[in-house]
């Protein structure tokens, strides 16, 4: 059963695009992350035009932040104080993310922009948490007694730097610089590639500035959802991308999906879990990289440029 994409201008399988949002669903609930670098992908893989891909996950991202970010709220496990600062970058960054996104749109750059970081972002970060989840398997085969992790609230150089807000929930008196920097990467980094960015700010939050885990996701949701709504509201007004049809296949499946995920993450192992979402990651990196040295089916194509020329 085929259904037309007014926006994409593609025929899809229903189906196939139903289980590709239960897949990713299952995944993001199943690792407890956003689905976006792997949706963002697999669009683009099926013949949707990476533009169109960016832009449409985007809206899939704020819906499904939007619940998750509820359920975190009645569990007051967000410090909305951390989360407002955050957003100061993160605005800014998906500001320039969509100014950016329209420019290269505009000189015909950015198909191969959007794959190149994707080949880039998923590779590094694919191979790091490969390696690291390795390493903590390996540690605890060799002495069952875990390695007790990092308190959160440790002293680094970040600490030093002026302009210090004190965030209660988290028990942090941090420089809000480094907070803004974070909050501005992840927001440049969903304008541009159609990802959330939890699985890159989740790690930052806790690893560099010491954010306690129990308000992290939560908090983490906050921006997500807030960058996501914007980057769509951007898009929608600037490029005319967000297909809303294929927003809503997505989003239909991803809910079914996220719900078996989350019960099957309960019964694995972290340092397994974490493997296996490193090879996943890198796997879809190594994709992306083939895809770039692959010699297209036609050589020339033809595309009705803005304004009709």
């Amino acid at each position: 059963m085929e259904i037309y994409l007014p926006i994409a201008d593609l025929p899809v399988n229903v189906f196939l695009v139903f289980a590709m949002g239960t897949a990713v669903g299952f995944i993001s609930g199943m690792f407890g992350i956003g689905g976006g670098f792997l949706m963002t992908p697999l669009l683009i893989f099926i013949g949707v035009s990476p533009a169109v891909a960016v832009a449409t996950v985007s809206s899939h991202i704020a819906a499904s932040s939007f619940s998750g970010a509820l359920n975190y709220w009645r569990r007051r496990a967000i410090d909305l104080a951390l989360a407002f600062m955050l957003l100061i970058g993160g605005l800014i960054g998906t500001a320039v993310g969509v100014w950016l996104f329209t420019l290269l749109r505009a000189i015909g750059q950015l198909d191969l922009v959007i794959a190149l970081s994707y080949v880039v972002l998923l590779s590094s970060v694919g191979s790091l948490m490969v390696a690291e989840s390795v390493q903590a398997i390996i540690r605890l085969q060799r002495d069952k007694n875990t390695v007790p992790a990092r308190h959160p609230g440790g002293h680094t150089w970040l600490h030093g730097l002026p302009l210090k807000v004190r965030f209660k929930q988290s028990r942090l008196y941090v420089s809000v610089i480094p907070v803004w920097i974070i909050g501005f990467v992840m927001g440049f980094l969903g304008a541009i590639m159609g990802i959330g960015g939890g699985f890159i700010l989740v790690p930052a939050l806790i690893y560099i500035l010491h954010v306690p885990t129990s308000v992290v996701i939560g908090t983490s949701m906050v921006l997500t959802l807030v960058t996501m709504a914007s980057a769509t509201i951007m898009h929608s007004a600037t490029n005319h991308l967000v297909d809303a049809l294929l927003a809503l296949l997505l989003m239909v499946g991803g809910v079914i999906g996220a719900q078996f995920g989350a019960q099957a993450g309960q019964k694995m192992r972290s340092e397994r879990l974490r493997l296996m979402l490193g090879l996943l990651v890198l796997a879809v990196g190594l994709r992306f990289a083939v895809n770039l040295f692959i010699v297209p089916g036609e050589l020339f194509s033809f595309r009705l440029m803005e304004g009709g020329r």
